[in-house]
């Protein structure tokens, strides 16, 4: 049963849902380019829309796979109008098809991939121009613009329309990675491991990136999932109250040799973060006229998961540990979690060897 769904259904997933929105996609902006494209250069016969076959085939890429690069507007205009200028240069100097159409074929795909814009159905772009006869021959330079390019700008005006209907951008633009998420790797190394792979992938490299530190991100969420923050965290935090004086603040930081410390009110609730430069600058006057409002709070159930962007990112030292309340039971320092992940990691390491 497990051969048999993965060859009616293939290795990838594909939900029903975006199965459906190609497909309907498709259909539209076909339709949409095929009459438009007939409008615009003239003629009333409305039942034959302005199409070539390989803009089939393009559709294929905008609408299934539109963060695909071989899908953008860039690839399926430039792609298929260099095509097409190729193919009909080469059937007009070699009339001999059977040099011509292989010769075409693989010189469009070079000059694509050199002008950063291959996209697949370029290729039949230029096959077509030159077996496709006697009229495409006629017309010359101009099949390149019509019907080529006018299909080609209208089918992508269409995958841009569509994307904005259905929730997707189009031309397609990587998500952002949080600043907050450190991975494993950098730049660097993925560009190392995509030198070594060797081949050329239809993803892009910014989307592999972002692929991958969710990848990281889901790894390290499932491997910490378990451990909860009331289970690692400090018990003796040392702590400000907001009403006293910030002098008196500063001599109790140096005692505990304290950079920062919690400001929590008369009922224990965290209310802010001091530190000694604030607290220097404002030395006679109370705690609350110094302290920053934001610092990190969770719960003692909190998975210690929810803590790796923020502690990670270099711009957080600790998070402080609330309960319903918002009273102040505990912190998990960056230290704390380095610990926590080192003994984590020991653990796996044994289990799995």
């Amino acid at each position: 049963m497990s051969t048999l769904h993965a060859l009616v259904r293939g290795k990838t997933p594909i939900r029903p849902i975006d199965a459906l929105r190609g497909g309907a996609g498709a259909l539209l902006g076909l339709l949409f380019a095929g009459l438009l494209g007939r409008f615009a250069v003239g003629g009333g016969d409305w039942l034959h829309p302005l199409l070539v076959a390989p803009i089939g085939a393009s559709a294929v890429l905008v609408f299934a796979v539109p963060a695909s690069p071989l899908a953008q507007p860039r690839s399926v205009l430039g792609g298929n109008i260099v095509s097409a200028f190729i193919g009909i240069t080469v059937a007009m100097l070699i009339p001999q098809t059977l040099i011509a159409a292989p010769l075409a074929v693989g010189l469009a795909i070079g000059v694509m991939m050199l002008l950063g814009c291959l996209h697949p159905p370029g290729g039949a772009v230029a096959l077509i121009c030159v077996i496709g006869g006697p009229k495409v021959l006629e017309a010359g330079y101009l099949f390149a613009l019509n019907p080529v390019a006018v299909d080609s700008l209208l089918l992508a005006g269409a995958g841009m329309i569509w994307g904005r209907i259905t929730g997707h951008s189009y031309p397609h633009r990587p998500p952002v990675t949080a600043p907050t998420r450190a991975a494993g790797y950098n730049t660097a190394d993925l560009d190392a491991a995509l030198a070594r792979y060797g081949e050329l992938l239809d993803v892009s490299r910014e989307d592999l990136d972002a692929l991958f530190r969710e990848v990281e991100l889901s790894a390290a969420q499932r491997l910490h999932a378990q451990i909860r923050c009331g289970d690692v965290m400090s018990r003796e935090v040392i702590s400000l109250h907001h009403d006293q004086s910030a002098e008196s603040a500063l001599a109790y930081l140096a005692e505990h040799d304290l950079r920062a410390a919690p400001v929590v009110d008369a009922e224990g609730r965290v209310i802010g973060m001091a530190r000694r430069a604030e607290l220097q600058t404002n030395r006679r006057r109370k705690v609350e006229a110094a302290l920053d409002p934001f610092v990190h709070k969770v719960m003692e159930s909190t998975p210690i998961a929810a803590l790796l962007p923020i502690l990670s990112s270099g711009h957080t030292h600790e998070a402080m540990v609330v309960d319903g309340e918002r009273r102040l039971i505990g912190v998990i320092t960056q230290t704390d979690l380095i610990g926590v992940l080192y003994r984590a990691h020991v653990v796996e390491s044994v289990v799995t060897a």
